[in-house]
């Protein structure tokens, strides 16, 4: 399915500008139809795959409890 760029916008959580520079410097891919830039859904499903996998990467990264520190000393 073809969307606009304001659609992509939206869609994605990003200003419009930021998507319109992301397609004129190829970083998405979008087919012009002579009045509007068109752009294919279907090519952010890895995008928003690699996001879930790195939010929960970070989650188990600060989850992780601290390990104690060989260096206190107990002064007992």
């Amino acid at each position: 399915m073809y969307i606009s760029i304001e659609e992509t916008a939206e869609y994605l959580g990003m200003p419009v500008e930021q998507v319109r520079k992301y397609v004129w410097e190829g970083r998405i891919r979008a087919v012009h139809d002579g009045k509007q830039y068109l752009i294919n859904q279907n090519q952010f499903g890895t995008y928003f795959t690699q996001l879930e996998l790195v939010k929960k990467q970070i989650e188990d990264y600060l989850s992780e409890p601290l390990p104690p520190d060989r260096d206190i000393k107990d002064e007992d």
